[in-house]
């Protein structure tokens, strides 16, 4: 039976959880919307639907991530869905779409990669605000190709002039047509040294390892990258990468000694040095045969 203290209030007055954490969660188990749960908030409560709250609230006070909990996390004003297998989308990840976006702004039709695609959140965000961009996304996990796969037919319209999003599965450039050229290539990479710490806390326990760092020094997935963008960057076009905190000066070392151009980094909402890119400098550059 249900109890007569369970109601929305009481539930929200006594949890340990965040008010914001504990009204998600607590929405999720009731299927309600953030309206419903301030309309309804005296009424009482299924018992079943009050167990499924409890459930999800002792697994949030262990440490899993709310995103993994409800399956789903915002991104650029899209909603994605999320699995153990995949990086939970972030905020600062949207400078990345933005200054991809900024970058291919005068181009008619631009051709854009993204490199470790995970949920697909970069891809399809593109492709969303530029209907006109055909769009690839590469990942080497087969189950986040699974859940990108998914974000991308529920979130891309496949009648869009660029048309549906490409989804491949290989290391980095492996999978792609040779033929092919980009305008932009962008990627938000494994970058956490494999000794740091933060690997050992908070949601980052619960997401894939080899989404967070490369088991090296934290450079080695974007060393590759730069190392091979020229050959798949159509003349002028940018490569844009995300990075740690503390790495922007060695990701645009990276590039400059890659002989991109206009090497610099961007600041996120933080002011942390968020992304680095720069636009490729020489046409003549070619795939090695």
């Amino acid at each position: 039976m249900t109890a007569a203290s369970d109601t929305v209030a009481a539930l929200l007055r006594t949890s340990a959880l965040p008010p914001l954490e504990a009204r998600i969660l607590l929405g999720h188990a009731l299927g309600w919307r953030r309206t419903e749960l301030i309309m309804r908030a005296d009424q009482p409560l299924d018992a079943e639907r009050v167990a499924l709250w409890r459930e999800l609230e002792a697994r949030r006070l262990a440490g899993e991530p709310v995103a993994q909990l409800v399956g789903a996390r915002e991104f650029y004003g899209l909603e994605f869905d999320v699995t153990p297998h995949v990086l939970i989308p972030r905020p600062e990840t949207e400078l990345l779409v933005e200054t991809a976006l900024e970058a291919v702004a005068g181009c008619a039709r631009p051709r854009i990669l993204d490199l470790g695609t995970g949920t697909g959140a970069i891809a399809v965000a593109i492709a969303s605000a530029r209907p006109d961009a055909s769009v690839w996304a590469v990942d080497r996990s087969v189950e986040a190709l699974q859940v990108a796969t998914r974000n991308a037919t529920r979130l891309v319209d496949a009648g869009r002039p660029g048309g549906a999003l490409s989804l491949l599965q290989g290391n980095w450039y492996a999978a792609l047509d040779p033929s092919l050229r980009f305008d932009a290539i962008v990627s938000n990479p494994p970058y956490i040294a494999s000794d740091d710490p933060h690997l050992e806390q908070g949601d980052l326990r619960f997401e894939p390892r080899g989404a967070l760092t490369d088991e090296a020094d934290g450079l080695s997935a974007i060393r590759e990258i730069v190392a091979d963008a020229p050959a798949w960057l159509a003349a002028g076009g940018v490569l844009w990468v995300e990075h740690g905190y503390d790495q922007a000066a060695a990701v645009r070392e990276l590039m400059s000694a890659r002989g991109f151009q206009s090497v610099r980094s961007e600041r996120d909402l933080a002011g942390i040095e968020r992304i680095s890119g720069g636009e490729r400098a020489n046409p003549s550059v070619h795939i090695n045969a």
